[in-house]
């Protein structure tokens, strides 16, 4: 595998946008068609109305890639703003029109972190996440490979991580849980807690029982706060197979027996990795945007710029809670994402993020 946005032969081991979009129609905050072009309340991006159709957005970024150079602005204003399923569309038009995949034609015009942050966005958002969990899978040295992992299965719905296994399936020819398992970047615990997690499907519906939240509650207190054992048996299998309100619940009984939220008692073991990982989990599971921005802080304190993080945090977000992220960033740093964004990258790269996390 090469850079950030991946080679051409990497990105054509994806299935079409096009097919991928139509199979996995079910991720977060799509029903039907009608669905698929409503944005989430949380949403960052804006739409323009009307929307011009798919044909004309492809016959416009043609133009934006023709002659000697390319109209980076042009092409930022026209998938900057548009849904998914919306650049799904132009993305078949755009083959049809040209018999040259819309992929393609980004990673031959752009370049640098302009090019991987444009490329990411322009994929189905199954697509892409199944190509983040591979890229992880492969990159040494560090546990916050593992985080994009964490993300991909809990941070979404339960839907969008069956298509995400789908997707890799497809893209890979192994299952996502198979190459997990086998990854030799993660010991025991933490790769059975992975593989626990990537092959989850926690059931829909707001139904909660109080007395079994109560007694995991009671569970994860004796393995995490008493044992020392942030990743027990029993705290891996009420994290990676309970429903998120149930999990809610769980851990509303555990901050009201014991005085102090889960993540709280996770924060204070800085220095154990083990308590690092569940934290995340906990975070991405219920408060998304608390994971997120912290993804982001940390992308950009301290020397230099971790592109590859804060780009996946704010592609992968901006039609998801975006709103929530900056929300939570300004209160946790008493400073904006805009701001940060703004001192620590620039050019065009810096042009499709703060498209993307919109005005403040």
């Amino acid at each position: 595998m090469c850079g950030w946005c991946c080679c051409l032969e990497c990105i054509h081991n994806i299935p079409p946008l096009n097919l991928l979009f139509l199979h996995f129609s079910s991720t977060p905050g799509r029903e039907g068609e009608e669905g698929a072009r409503t944005l989430s309340p949380m949403a960052s991006i804006s739409v323009p109305d009307p929307v011009p159709s798919p044909t004309e957005d492809a016959e416009s970024i043609r133009k934006a890639v023709q002659g000697w150079g390319t109209d980076e602005n042009a092409l930022i204003e026209i998938l900057g703003h548009r849904t998914a399923a919306q650049r799904a569309e132009i993305a078949v038009a755009y083959e049809g029109l040209y018999d040259k995949p819309l992929l393609r034609t980004l990673q031959d015009e752009l370049s640098s972190h302009f090019k991987g942050a444009m490329t990411l966005w322009a994929m189905d958002p199954a697509a892409r996440d199944a190509k983040l969990a591979y890229k992880a899978l492969r990159k040494k040295g560090g546990d916050r490979h593992a985080w994009v992992l964490i993300e991909v299965a809990c941070a979404s719905s339960p839907d969008h991580l069956v298509a995400v296994r789908k997707a890799y399936c497809s893209a890979y020819g192994s299952s996502l849980e198979e190459d997990v398992a086998a990854c030799p970047l993660y010991k025991e615990p933490l790769k059975q807690f992975l593989v626990r997690l990537v092959s989850s499907y926690r059931y829909g519906g707001e139904h909660v029982d109080g007395e079994l939240a109560r007694a995991e509650a009671a569970d994860l207190h004796g393995a995490v706060a008493a044992k020392k054992q942030p990743l027990h048996g029993d705290v891996v299998r009420i994290v990676s197979s309970r429903s998120k309100p149930q999990l809610k619940a769980t851990f509303q009984h555990y901050k009201q027996e014991h005085g102090k939220a889960i993540d709280e008692v996770l924060e204070g073991n800085r220095n154990d990795k083990l308590s690092a990982m569940l934290k995340t989990a906990v975070w991405c599971l219920t408060s998304p945007e608390k994971h997120f921005a912290e993804v982001i802080r940390s992308s950009i304190i301290g020397l230099g710029t971790d592109e590859e993080s804060l780009t996946r945090a704010i592609v992968s977000r901006a039609e998801v809670d975006m709103k929530k992220v900056k929300e939570e960033y300004k209160v946790r740093y008493k400073t904006t994402v805009t701001k940060d964004v703004v001192g620590d990258t620039s050019g065009y790269y810096q042009g499709i993020l703060l498209t993307l996390i919109g005005a403040e």
